[in-house]
Parts: structure tokens; C-alpha cells; sequence
């Protein structure tokens, strides 16, 4: 092993590498300890990288996929751990076996665990080649594009044929490169004055209290989790569009809302939690849910009461939020996907999350989704890009149009 620069690059035997594959929760346990030394290491790192988050995960979804997590070896040392799973999907060709990230659209960005990326994927991709495909198509989402072409040499370095694309659109706030004062002056000046009017009229109407919780862990002693936070932030749902979605994995629906509380209690444990509340007259009105890690936060859900809709609640509560992230020294939060009006007035950038696909020759079902996403490719910005890619009959598509203005 050599390093060739920084903490994180290193040259490894590729010829002496092992594979394990790992297809249950029980055998993968003994990897907890170096899966969680490893996650400080991964680029783009966030709560759905944690062991625990998979485990959760797993035991909620898992029944009807088939889980390949390769912890990957070399020289003796553990080097990545790449979290595989096996779904099915339905397509308009009919059903197609995905190999895949087991993420289910929860959040933005995916990979393999640990600092040493390119040579773990290398190393996976030609254990699986040599393998007995139980699949019909690769599609490795979420892929950071900075990784998206290592991944496509991977691919091919293995012999098949890989294909790279955009999947999902999400908009960011940077908070590290500016401060409270110049982000806010950048808003549109309309912008600023319809938020600055509404909170205004909201502290003349009624008693305004804003709280934000954000606990430090069980290793810092501070993991409350803080359910009556998190029943305001139900009971707000509950009241907004979100009562009404069909999606399933809104907060409040009744598919997902014991996966979501154990994810709470989970992330409040890991201290990757993190969430605020607007009131008024002590009663919630307006949530943001965020899971945090290393400055960078992720929004999960947010939303507002639609009865207090002309009131602006939400605007008012992500501004609060949004100063108070710059005076804690938040790096940056993710607005999640959708171009909708109150992101593209907030937001400070916009990042693009790839897709890297394989479509063997030998598997017909594969070839017809290679031709039907490169149809729709053809036909302009409806085609390949994000959700739209597959039929969304299972239920795992994002959708995190939250209405928080109005």
C-alpha cells in the first residue's frame, strides 16, 4: 500500500483482493465497528451511509429484495464495503431484476463506504462478473458525478458496456461560502420584502416561537429525541398537502411512519438529527425535517397547516432555519429535487446526481429498457433524467414537492 496524496488515496494490489459477500443482517453484524470507521472516511457521507440506517432500512423493505452487500479486501485490510441489493421493478418491457444501491430514493447521494472508491468498485465489479447473474440490468443511482466516470471505467474495465446519465435535479444552499447578511441581501428584493411583511404580521397576530433540536448523540451524552418535536411535525403533515399524496413516503403515511420514527430514534442516537418548528400561539404550524452529518443537512420532509397558508408560515420558518444554520456554521442543506418556486428563490446552487448503467446483451428485458430510456432521451428534457426513468409502480420515487409557500 503507498499513499499518493492526502488521507484518502492510496495504490492497492488489485491482484490480491477478496471479496465477501454478505446476503442477511446476521452475517453482516461483525462488520458494524469497521463499516462505522469507514463512513468518516466516504466522500459525500451522510446519515443513509450508516450501518444503522441499512439495518432500519432492511428490516422495513427488504422482504421482497435481495440484499449483496461485497466487503472488500485487500492486502488483508478492508478497504470499502459496497451496499448491494437485488429488486425488482416494473417496467414497461415488464418486470426487470436491478442490481442496485439499496437507497429507495430516501436521499441524494450514494456509494460504496470508505476513502478507496475506484479501486472497491473495481474489485466488486470483477467478483460479479464472475458470478452467476441473478440480475437483469446494473443501475448504480445517486452516483456523485465527480465518481460517475470511474464508475463507467469500472464498468468497462470488467468487459461490459456502461452507460452515464443525469438522474435527479436537487436544489442547495451553501451556507460556507458567504454569511447571513450577504445570502440574505442576494434574495430577490420581492423575495425578502414578502418574506420580512408575513413575519411581521405573524409577530403582530400571534405569539411566534420558532425551536429548532438538534441533539449531539449518545457519545456526547445528548440523544433526545425529542418526540414531542417530532409529533408536531406529524401533526403538521397530517394538516398539509402531504395528508393527500399517494406517494407512501410522505411523513405522515401510515406505510412509512414506523420506519420514519425508527430512523428518529436512530438519528438522534448517531447525532444526525435535526429539526425545527414554527408555532404560533404554541400551536405547530410549520416543520422542516433534516438529517445532518459533518455540516452537510439533508431535508426530508417539510410542510406547512394549509389553514394558516395565507399567513406564509413556511417562508418564515425556513428563513429562521436558514440564519440560524449560517450562526451554527452549517455547511450546506439540501432542498431535494424539484424546481418549484420557493427552491429556486432560496436555493444557491442546483447539483445533479448520475446514473451508470449496464444492460447485458443476454438479458432481453435489460435491452428493452436501454432502448426505451434512449428513445425517451431523444424526445428532450421528459426523457432519461430522474424519476421519469421508470414506471413508478413500486412506490420508491421521491417526491418531495413540499408546498412550504404560499
Amino acid at each position: 500500500m503507498a499513499c499518493v496524496s492526502g488521507r484518502s488515496t492510496f495504490l492497492w494490489d488489485l491482484s490480491m483482493a477478496e471479496v465477501v459477500e454478505i446476503n442477511n443482517l446476521e452475517d453482516l453484524e461483525p462488520y458494524r465497528l469497521a463499516w462505522n470507521a469507514l463512513l468518516h472516511q466516504t466522500p459525500r457521507s451522510s446519515f443513509f451511509h450508516t450501518y444503522h440506517w441499512l439495518e432500519n432500512y432492511w428490516q422495513h423493505f427488504g422482504h421482497d429484495q435481495r440484499l449483496r452487500v461485497l466487503v472488500i479486501l485487500a492486502n488483508g485490510s478492508l478497504i470499502g464495503i459496497i451496499p448491494l441489493c437485488v429488486r425488482t421493478e416494473r417496467y414497461q418491457v415488464g418486470k426487470v431484476q436491478v442490481l442496485g444501491y439499496p437507497l429507495g430514493d430516501w436521499g441524494t447521494w450514494y456509494g460504496p463506504i470508505g476513502p478507496n472508491q475506484s479501486a472497491s468498485l473495481t474489485m466488486a465489479l470483477r467478483y460479479l462478473r464472475n458470478q452467476p447473474r441473478d440480475w437483469d440490468m446494473l443501475d448504480l443511482r445517486w452516483v456523485d458525478p465527480a465518481l460517475s466516470s470511474r464508475v463507467s471505467r469500472a464498468i468497462q474495465n470488467v468487459g461490459w458496456q456502461s452507460h452515464v446519465g443525469s438522474y435527479q435535479q436537487v436544489s442547495v444552499i451553501q451556507f460556507g461560502n458567504t454569511d447571513w447578511q450577504a445570502y440574505n441581501a442576494a434574495l430577490s428584493k420581492k423575495w425578502r420584502h414578502e418574506i420580512g411583511r408575513q413575519a411581521r404580521v405573524l409577530e403582530r397576530n400571534y405569539k411566534v416561537s420558532f425551536e429548532r433540536h438538534r441533539p449531539q448523540g449518545s457519545s456526547c451524552g445528548e440523544n433526545d429525541p425529542r418526540w414531542d418535536l417530532f409529533d408536531d411535525c406529524l401533526a403538521i403533515s397530517e394538516r398539509s398537502w402531504q395528508s393527500e399524496s399517494k406517494t407512501g413516503k410522505t411523513l405522515c403515511h401510515g406505510n412509512v411512519r414506523h420506519f420514519l420514527s425508527t430512523s428518529h430514534r436512530i438519528a438522534s442516537h448517531l447525532g444526525m438529527l435535526d429539526m425545527a418548528v414554527l408555532k404560533l400561539d404554541n400551536q405547530p404550524v410549520a416543520f422542516q425535517y433534516n438529517y445532518h452529518y459533518d455540516g452537510q443537512l439533508y431535508g426530508l420532509r417539510m410542510g406547512f397547516d394549509r389553514s394558516f397558508a395565507r399567513e406564509g408560515p413556511g417562508k418564515v420558518l425556513m428563513s429562521r432555519l436558514i440564519e440560524d444554520s449560517f450562526s451554527r456554521g452549517d455547511m450546506s442543506l439540501d432542498l431535494g429535487i424539484g424546481d418549484f418556486d420557493f427552491k429556486r428563490r432560496f436555493r444557491t446552487s442546483v447539483e445533479t446526481s448520475c446514473r451508470t448503467s449496464c444492460y447485458p446483451w443476454t438479458a432481453w428485458r435489460s435491452q428493452g429498457v436501454r432502448l426505451t430510456r434512449w428513445i425517451k432521451n431523444q424526445l428532450g428534457p421528459g426523457g432519461i433524467s430522474g424519476c421519469n426513468s421508470h414506471i413508478k409502480k413500486d412506490g420508491e420515487c421521491r417526491s418531495r414537492t413540499q408546498e412550504i409557500t404560499s
